[in-house]
């Protein structure tokens, strides 16, 4: 429906577009923006590790305490399709900045929250506000400099993205253990209150946006539909993800329900908003050659960096002992690995080209997961399990960069803000979906090698069953008597519990290397970025 002239002129812009211009502070407006980005994707990890502290805090149970975690993801991911559209309505920045505020705010009062279902509340509210933030951000970035100096910002932007998740649940754990569950979410407040100072005084909507602002309140015709669809098929998806293995998929009745509304309102829209005029969320974009598969790639990106990043502390923690403190400290060495390396590949792309850099990133990725699919053991050194985190870390800075300047090399500048929303949606869709197989995998696989093992002690020919019959005896010498078989057995059985756990485990490093394979050929297909550099200002 028409919008109402009078209710929109506060909306409109105030001037005619002005010529456009490069920031007085480049470098100022990356970390102004940057830092937002990175204080969101912490707290989309760092709650993790507190989630026992939350619950005994607050009296509840873990199960509910884990709602702490879906409702902000719930939250962000149902307001990030959407950004790139809201940023065209009200403004870019004065939706960027209205997004810092209600996350910083938001953050305060989880911190203050009396009891669970005040803290989802105000979970909710965060998610919100944050799920606005990494869009409008790397619009804003691609916005603000030319194509040829992009990835000299990106890679401060990139800092951001990979670092964050990676050091968020070691972060967690130590806020946590030497302080209070709450601050971690008080830290966010004097970060929230320096990104909008120098947000306020940094970040402008650039000539394009404000005449594609005068043109859309024109005629504003507001996609209620596909608002609807998104947000319901996405919120419907995300509790999929989150609660899905817990809940044991198809023997729920929530999640096949959810299964359900995800796949009919997600299918749905994506047919009307390609025959929207005003699309929400323009897939469309994705017909362009660099954008679809930089989309696709960083999805990829997505599953193998946050599943990587949840499997090793756990792997870490569970069977060899380490406490949250020490499992940080080897996932570190990595995580400085990658800030080297995105700075330095921002310098590379000045004369290689993003296929080449992404092509060794994907080729990394796999070679670093299948060394540890076969590596990794029970008497595995600190010194190794550091060395193979800062292997994997060497494929992810060399990524992300190029994958982003590969991305906007040959999109129109008017089209950057629903691409972004859509380049951010599918990283966000991927490090989702790659926690979740993972947590199916190590769950299922370990059933799998606890039932081939037990078949093995059943055996009476085993040489598990054999195994056993000596424990059995060697415990009866020690005079346990007639508790000697019971004890063998004990003792057995959380050996290969412990076996199958292990099995499983590489098992998903080798699901994370075959997957980082598949996506890897789709490197190839790229355009070399520099070509954009030549192209008509339009189009970039």
């Amino acid at each position: 429906m028409a919008a109402n002239p009078v209710a929109l002129e506060s909306l409109r812009p105030a001037a005619p577009p002005q010529p456009r211009r490069e920031p007085e502070s480049p470098l100022w407006l990356a970390v102004a923006v940057s830092i937002a980005t990175f204080m969101e994707l912490l707290d989309t990890s760092i709650a993790n590790v507190s989630l026992p502290h939350i619950a005994g805090s607050l009296g509840a149970s873990q199960d509910e305490a884990t709602w702490v975690l879906t409702s902000y993801l719930v939250a962000n991911g149902v307001i990030l399709p959407l950004s790139g559209w809201l940023s065209t309505f009200i403004g870019r920045k004065r939706f960027y900045m209205a997004c810092v505020a209600i996350f910083t705010a938001s953050s305060v009062l989880c911190g203050l929250a009396p009891s669970l279902p005040m803290l989802i509340v105000f979970r909710i509210l965060q998610g919100l506000g944050g799920g606005g933030l990494a869009p409008s951000e790397q619009a804003i970035l691609t916005d603000a400099f030319p194509p040829h100096k992009r990835a000299q910002v990106f890679s401060i932007y990139g800092l951001a993205v990979v670092l964050a998740p990676t050091i968020g649940p070691t972060l967690g754990g130590w806020i946590t253990d030497n302080y209070d569950w709450r601050w971690i979410f008080f830290i966010n407040l004097p970060v929230g209150i320096v990104s909008l100072l120098l947000s306020a005084r940094l970040v402008h909507d650039p000539p394009t946006l404000i005449a594609q602002r005068w043109k859309l309140l024109q005629n504003l015709h507001i996609d209620y539909i596909g608002i609807g669809l998104l947000a319901v098929g996405l919120s419907a998806l995300q509790i999929v993800l989150d609660k899905g293995q817990e809940d044991d998929w198809f023997g729920s009745q929530l999640i096949t329900a959810c299964i359900i509304i995800a796949a009919v309102c997600l299918v749905s829209a994506v047919i009307y908003e390609l025959r929207h005029e005003q699309p929400v969320l323009d897939f469309r974009l994705l017909a362009n050659r660099n954008f679809g598969l930089s989309s696709l790639l960083v999805f990829g990106l997505g599953f193998v960096l946050f599943a990587s990043t949840v499997l090793v502390p756990q792997y870490l923690q569970e069977l060899l002992g380490y406490t949250a403190t020490d499992a940080g400290l080897v996932i570190s060495p990595g995580g400085a690995t990658v800030a080297i390396l995105t700075i330095f590949s921002a310098r590379l792309l000045k004369r290689i080209s993003a296929r080449t850099l992404i092509l060794t990133g994907w080729l990394i990725a796999v070679a670093a997961n299948w060394t540890m699919a076969h590596t990794f053991d029970l008497e595995m050194t600190y010194a190794w399990a550091a060395w193979m985190r800062v292997f994997q870390a060497f494929g992810f800075g060399l990524m992300f960069v190029p994958i982003s300047t590969a991305a906007y090399s040959f999109l129109a500048r008017d089209k950057v803000n629903q691409a972004s929303a859509l380049y951010n949606l599918a990283r966000n869709l991927g490090g989702s979906i790659g926690i979740s197989v993972m947590t199916t995998v190590i769950a299922r696989r370990q059933q799998f090698h606890q039932s081939v093992l037990g078949a093995q002690i059943a055996s009476p020919d085993g040489n598990l069953q054999r195994w056993l019959n000596n424990l059995t005896a060697s415990f009866r010498d020690r005079g346990l008597g007639p508790s000697a078989q019971q004890h063998a057995q004990a003792w057995l059985s959380a050996l290969l519990t412990q076996q199958a756990r292990l099995l499983a485990y590489l098992d998903a490093f080798m699901v994370i290397a075959v997957f980082a394979a598949i996506i890897l050929p789709f490197a190839f297909l790229l355009r070399d970025h520099r070509e954009g550099f030549k192209a008509p200002s339009g189009t970039h």
